[in-house]
């Protein structure tokens, strides 16, 4: 089907708006009117710059205020409205977006509404144009998808059908079913937004609040079924409105809307794509550093070994367990602090997860590779880490490893065995993004959002993972473009015993974050923990935490750039990540920076 984009949903100058929905593959554009009035160009230059782009205009909106009003204010809207269809043939548009009136001065009133809108629809006609009415969720009398096809249908005119809007429809909690008794042809729009779960006045949370859809908590595909059994052919166009997504880069933001359409359209069935492929482990976490001194003695604490070299590039591989990780200090690693930069994922089918990738629009990042190496592509996620498909553990296919070139062994009596999760630290305008780009190009399954006090704000937190909970990745965002916090990312370790892990490396010469004592005080009275374990945990400053599932025992190193580690004990099927001490652990890292100046 045809895709569409509202200029209102990408932020910078119409010109920008336009280049940015074409580079992201939208057959059209909604033209938003407060666009075009702070345009300079002429209406005939934007309609000749979307054809050089290859882009329809879909439709041109909104008319507001229109029908139910006294007649002398009926026809001040009929003149406004001719000098609105003259400006449409001069942009080369057919069809007009018409909102439910929220004027003081409309009246409740069907019979006056379908009568007005029909006079309108004949005005249409005589310039070849059509007029879309739309029920806003806060209309004054119109308020659903069902009262605004009556009118319609009472009106009763060819140029007059209705717009259907999911965010008006879901919002206000309308079953959607009933769109499959409207008929298709006079369906003349289908604008489609996807919203969180807030508790908010209805005309805030429509403007500030709108996202993608498969980033918010909206039945967006169930609604669009029932649309398409109406046969409607018309465009799945994406209306927005979100503050975030208006300050952002248009380009990047143009590229995360088409990718949500191309997702609803595959889960309703009109659109095939290469089936998800669902990894099935972390390989290895690569870290790019300036200085690899602090990090190789970290790593040694933690109980690591460098066991290979890479043949032709500056990168180590550390190695305890299953747990790898990659040092590189060539030029990919010169930025100012250490860094997460890449991950590897275990993929039963590297190139099948590729062609997902590339089919969604995630970017293929070029590689510098010498002709022995092995042939892996990496794609980026929304936050710029690069993204492996591995197959570490099949001998028919490729494998990393065989571009090292083995050092040393591994510890005979490894502290921890694999990566348990990790933390990826996402731009503050990239969140949903983020969260919709692991779920749809990874095939992983997005958990709850969850705000976490900072001291100095919020911090957003989701965690996507697969079925197996083999790969769990926590997306975190700060409060702001500015809050610090942003920049911590961390890698979580597993072990069957954290006690024993957190000793060895406090005797290999580690240091844990140490932990306020009020923690203890509360652990306590919290949970029925004997004495000596209690001690045990202020001691080495391990935090506890228990879910329905099972007992969660955690505690952090020292930051090293932008990273630390995080070791993890996971008893009895416990599935969270201790969100409930997160608070107290940023609490002693902004402690911790402040004491050493990091």
């Amino acid at each position: 089907m045809r895709t569409s984009i509202a200029t209102v949903s990408l932020s910078g100058s119409l010109t920008e708006k336009l280049t940015a929905a074409a580079r992201a593959g939208f057959d059209g554009v909604e033209i938003f009117e407060n666009d075009l009035l702070a345009s300079p160009l002429t209406p005939e230059e934007i309609r000749d710059r979307c054809a050089d782009l290859g882009l329809s205009i879909d439709l041109y909106q909104p008319m507001r205020d229109i029908e139910a009003v006294p007649e002398d204010e009926f026809a001040r809207n009929l003149r406004r409205a001719e000098r609105k269809f003259q400006l449409m043939r001069r942009l080369g548009a057919d069809t007009v977006l018409v909102c439910s009136s929220v004027s003081p001065l409309a009246v409740d009133d069907d019979v006056l509404a379908a009568r007005q809108l029909r006079q309108l629809a004949e005005l249409a006609q005589e310039f070849g144009m059509r007029v879309a009415y739309e029920a806003l969720a806060w209309g004054r009398h119109v308020s659903t998808y069902d009262h605004a096809w009556r009118i319609v249908e009472r009106a009763d005119h060819p140029a007059l059908g209705t717009c259907l809007d999911s965010f008006h429809i879901l919002a206000r909690g309308s079953d959607p079913k009933g769109i499959e008794d409207l008929p298709g042809e006079k369906i003349f729009f289908l604008q489609l937004a996807d919203a969180p779960l807030l508790a908010m006045d209805v005309l805030q949370w429509s403007r500030h609040h709108r996202c993608f859809p498969g980033q918010g908590g909206f039945d967006v595909a169930g609604l669009l079924r029932h649309v398409l059994r109406t046969g409607y052919d018309g465009p799945l166009s994406l209306e927005v409105f979100n503050d975030v997504f208006r300050q952002a880069e248009a380009g990047p933001t143009a590229v995360d809307a088409r990718r949500s359409l191309l997702v609803l359209q595959e889960s309703v069935g009109v659109a095939s794509l290469p089936a998800p492929v669902v990894p099935t482990g972390v390989a290895f976490a690569e870290l790019v550093t300036p200085d690899a001194e602090p990090l190789a003695a970290l790593l040694g604490a933690l109980g690591f070994a460098r066991t290979a070299r890479h043949r032709g590039k500056p990168v180590d591989l550390w190695q305890q367990g299953e747990a790898r990780i990659l040092v590189n200090t060539g030029p990919a690693g010169r930025r100012d602090r250490t860094g997460l930069a890449a991950l590897g994922l275990e993929s039963p089918d590297p190139a099948g997860a590729a062609r997902r990738t590339e089919a969604l629009l995630a970017p293929v990042l070029p590689r510098r590779r010498a002709p022995q190496d092995v042939p892996l592509d990496a794609v980026a996620a929304p936050d710029g880490t690069e993204l492996f498909f591995c197959a570490t553990n099949r001998p028919e296919l490729p494998n990393w490893l065989t571009d090292f070139e083995d050092l040393e062994h591994p510890a005979e009596a490894p502290n921890v065995h694999r990566i348990d999760h990790l933390a990826l630290t996402q731009p503050w305008h990239h969140f949903d993004e983020a969260a919709l780009f692991h779920r749809s190009v990874l095939g992983l399954e997005a958990q709850q959002s969850v705000d976490v006090a900072d001291p100095y704000g919020l911090l957003r937190s989701r965690a996507v993972t697969n079925a197996d909970g083999s790969v769990r990745i926590a997306l975190t965002v700060g409060a702001a473009p500015t809050d610090d916090t942003v920049h911590a990312q961390h890698i979580a370790l597993a072990t069957d015993d954290v006690v024993a892990a957190a000793r060895r490396f406090r005797e290999a010469g580690g240091h844990l974050l140490p932990i306020p004592g009020n923690y203890y005080d509360d652990l306590v009275a919290r949970f029925d923990l004997s004495e000596a374990e209690l001690a045990t945990y202020r001691e080495l400053g391990i935090l506890y935490d228990q879910d329905a599932h099972g007992v969660f025992r955690h505690c952090y190193t020292h930051t090293v750039g932008r990273v630390f580690f995080e070791l993890v004990q996971r008893d009895a099927g416990y599935r969270g990540y201790g969100a409930h001490n997160a608070p107290v652990r940023l609490a002693a890292q902004h402690a911790a920076k402040a004491v050493t100046g990091g």
